[in-house]
């Protein structure tokens, strides 16, 4: 397979997306995100994280779980 060519100047895209363009796509992320927003915290997440913060373990069904780079220990 050939390497693709490189765009030349004169083929390459000019500037980016103009104000109207943008505007357009924040206006529709900020509705998309409004709904998720609007639909809260489950229960059971805000449980986990009260517990997390008041320095509680892990619950039972969560023991033995990989922990991620970022997690407790």
């Amino acid at each position: 397979m050939k390497d693709p060519k490189p765009l030349s100047p004169r083929s390459a895209p000019k500037g980016g997306l103009n104000s109207e363009i943008q505007a357009r796509i924040g206006h529709q992320l900020r509705a998309m995100y409004d709904d998720v927003v609007k639909q809260g915290v489950p229960d059971r997440f805000a449980e986990l994280i009260r517990k997390l913060d008041a320095g509680e373990g892990p619950p039972a069904d969560m023991e033995g779980l990989p922990q991620n780079s970022a997690g407790r220990e």
